[in-house]
């Protein structure tokens, strides 16, 4: 019995009975390229590749597919699994396989291109910033560099950030203040995935479109995302923003046709967190996305600037200096403090003081109450109806 002689590959060598012929420098390469070019817009494996090349090694393959993301001709857009797709100089590199001429016979190497100069970080700004509701924030310092300038010099980096800290301190203030470009999620413990991608809507012709949510707007438009109260929203909901956040930059719409969406330059993710409300829930998940985490406490300077009573911020001073030793859970903030002028506008500064002692939780009411009458006087009381006139 005489063995059967085996084809040599084009270009090649002979190849051993029932193995993939053995290709020329280049070939493998070229052949992957030609695959990718052959549907542009589809991600595929090395896997998948190397069934379409008739049992090719995926591992050679995956090298192949390496080399032709790093010279830009194709991209990464998957990593779990690692996925490629074409790009616009694919079809070129699927034409003839390049071959590495020998290390003694190289030409020159052409020296590299200069790279561009970094872009200039955010400049300082430590003057007064109008907010969308056309109030005016006034930075306060974080780190050196007023937390405007912070915040924006952040996501330059794209090192995401957590605001954290009592409700009423102005962490939706400072964010509005630091990014023009702001879209917002309200966060609470009925948001649903919808919420975030997006979902089908009814035109008024009877038919169904899928309207896009903010997570793909703020992804497509390179626009800065805040996920304010984050905590509050269930952690199976939330993790449909991890894979925007991480090295994947992109989401899966399972529920529109898997569509992928892609990040581009300039989207960015910042959150808000409020510590023991009720129901707020900082995941490790959660907390290892927002490399950052700032705390916001309220600034009692600036309610003196704003013209707030000064009895007022004198027992929020005191308050806050009793939570901070943890012997009461809340004290007054800067919202509750700009509620007190406009309050002592409407009803009197006696009224507005008695809110105070009424807007306080009800483990804590005795001490905020003494605090209340120490400053305005022994015969405050919280709101509250009386008799008929």
């Amino acid at each position: 019995m005489t063995t059967p002689a085996t084809t040599p590959a084009p270009g090649g060598t002979p190849a051993a009975p029932g193995a993939a012929p053995r290709l020329r420098n280049g070939e493998l390469r070229r052949q992957v390229a030609e695959q990718l070019a052959l549907d542009p817009a589809a991600a595929l494996t090395s896997g998948a590749i190397a069934a379409k090349l008739g049992g090719r090694s995926s591992g050679a393959v995956g090298n192949a597919l390496a080399t032709l993301e790093a010279r830009g001709e194709a991209e990464r857009v998957g990593t779990n699994p690692l996925t490629y797709r074409a790009t616009n100089t694919t079809a070129d590199a699927a034409k003839t396989a390049t071959v590495n001429p020998p290390a003694t016979s190289a030409a020159p190497t052409p020296p590299k291109p200069a790279a561009p100069p970094a872009p200039a970080p955010a400049p300082m700004v430590t003057g007064p910033v109008r907010r969308p509701n056309g109030q005016m924030y006034h930075p306060r310092k974080l780190s050196g560099l007023s937390d405007v300038t912070a915040l924006r010099r952040l996501r330059e980096a794209g090192v995401s950030a957590l605001m954290y800290g009592p409700p009423g301190t102005g962490k939706t203030s400072v964010v509005e203040a630091a990014f023009d470009d702001l879209v917002t999620i309200q966060g609470d413990s009925d948001t649903v995935t919808d919420d975030f991608v997006g979902s089908y809507v009814q035109t008024p012709d009877g038919r169904y479109e899928f309207a896009y949510g903010p997570l793909v707007t703020a992804m497509r438009e390179g626009r800065a995302l805040f996920i304010d109260d984050a905590t509050l929203i269930p952690p199976t909901v939330l993790a449909v923003v991890y894979p925007a956040m991480d090295g994947r930059r992109q989401i899966l719409i399972k529920s529109h046709k898997n569509e992928v969406v892609d990040a581009v330059d300039g989207f960015y993710v910042i959150g808000g967190h409020n510590p023991g409300v009720h129901g707020a829930v900082l995941t490790d998940a959660l907390s290892s996305r927002f490399s950052v985490q700032i705390h916001v406490s309220t600034d009692y300077d600036l309610a003196a600037q704003l013209k707030i009573d000064p009895k007022a911020v004198r027992v929020a001073r005191n308050l806050a200096q009793r939570q901070e030793k943890g012997e009461i859970g809340w004290a007054p903030q800067l919202r509750e403090l700009i509620a007190f002028n406009r309050i002592a506008d409407a009803l009197g500064t006696a009224a507005a003081a008695g809110n105070l002692i009424g807007a306080a939780p009800d483990e804590d009411r005795s001490v905020v109450a003494e605090a209340v009458r120490n400053v305005f006087g022994a015969n405050v009381t919280p709101l509250a109806l009386g008799p008929q006139f």
